[in-house]
């Protein structure tokens, strides 16, 4: 509820003052966060369109700072997963957006931008440019950033069973459970860490 109350909250700061860099980029981050979280079909797709509005909007306003990008990029990522949506955006629109964060601030968001770009690589079908081992390579760039991201860890992880380093995986899993997580993200890190726990258990049980 607090989550959709910002929204709100958001898109009336935009409409009083349709310039406004930092309202359309928190925007479009908040909408993102909406879209993964929800369990209603509906608001998550409604959400994931509006994130990328938001995102292209704060592009247009402050087209040389990062964080719009960094959403609207996000958001393209999320909405091409969601097979109900495809069409919103392309594995083009993801990766221009992220390489543009790289240029930007390379270490935006403890390099995710980097785990998002390996994420593309790692997800997406061989015909359209997906590679486990390109996924390996951009997220071990990230890394450098990276040692309090446990969502970078986590992907790196799964790149690495994809890849058949299992040994590697358990590495990054292990890290995840031992972090002393980042206060401004506890659900973010409970999500990773019960995830990383999930993964870890499978490996070692020969999955």
């Amino acid at each position: 509820m607090q989550l959709r109350r910002g929204i709100v909250s958001l898109r009336q700061a935009l409409t009083k003052d349709p310039g406004n860099y930092d309202a359309a980029w928190k925007l479009s981050k908040f909408d993102y966060y909406l879209a993964t979280h929800t369990d209603n079909s509906k608001e998550r797709d409604d959400a994931f369109r509006d994130g990328i509005n938001a995102g292209k909007t704060a592009v247009q306003l402050q087209n040389g700072k990062p964080d719009g990008h960094f959403w609207l990029g996000a958001n393209y990522g999320g909405a091409a997963e969601q097979s109900a949506i495809q069409g919103l955006a392309t594995v083009n629109d993801i990766q221009n957006e992220m390489q543009t964060v790289l240029r930007l601030d390379e270490g935006y968001q403890n390099g995710s931008a980097y785990m998002v770009l390996g994420l593309v690589y790692l997800n997406a079908p061989s015909i359209v440019g997906g590679d486990p081992k390109k996924a390996v390579e951009e997220m071990e760039k990230g890394l450098r950033f990276g040692e309090p991201n446990a969502f970078l860890h986590l992907h790196l992880a799964e790149a690495y069973i994809k890849v058949g380093r299992k040994d590697d995986a358990r590495k990054e899993l292990k890290k995840i459970l031992s972090m002393t997580p980042d206060p401004n993200y506890l659900p973010e890190y409970k999500q990773a860490s019960a995830a990383a726990q999930k993964l870890l258990d499978q490996i070692n049980k020969g999955g």
